[in-house]
């Protein structure tokens, strides 16, 4: 099986917004997903300065697979890069698939100059922890993620 990684493309994005749902749904949230198809063409491919970057996945013309960072900044390091999204769809996982994307996400923040890449993992998803600690990440105990979203940020004063 060739498994190609390349930048997205403003095509891939219907593609790419099916991982996010599958993702979602995996981590049962399946109604937190907001934005669609066209939230993400915009968002990634017509702003002046894009709200994210993107790698996909291919396996057989089709998108399998994406990675979705943006840049943040650090008070202590820097210039950081997040890992919003690492997914692989479900009948495609175990193949390498996702180490060859997060491969690309870490060469891609080495050659930007990040002194740090970050991102979040639920705490039961075992396989994705072991998959980052076999790669040299350590995970952070005792910080909590914080949202302010929804109808509290709407009503907030």
């Amino acid at each position: 099986m060739k498994i190609k990684i390349r930048n997205a493309t403003k095509e891939d994005m219907q593609q790419v917004h099916n991982l996010i749902v599958e993702l979602a749904i995996f981590e049962k949230e399946p109604d937190e997903v907001e934005i669609d198809e066209k939230d993400l063409q915009k968002m990634g491919f017509e702003y002046e300065t894009p709200a994210f970057n993107c790698f996909v996945a291919e396996v057989e013309n089709k998108v399998v697979g994406a990675a979705i960072i943006y840049k943040r900044f650090s008070t202590w390091k820097g210039e950081t890069l997040h890992l919003e999204d690492l997914v692989v769809t479900k009948n495609m996982r175990g193949q390498g698939i996702g180490g060859k994307l997060f491969d690309k996400v870490i060469l891609f923040g080495k050659e930007s100059g990040a002194k740090r890449i970050s991102w979040n993992v639920i705490d039961w998803n075992k396989n994705a922890i072991e998959f980052y600690i076999n790669r040299g990440a350590k995970i952070v105990e005792g910080w909590s993620i914080v949202h302010l979203s929804g109808k509290n940020l709407e009503n907030y004063n």
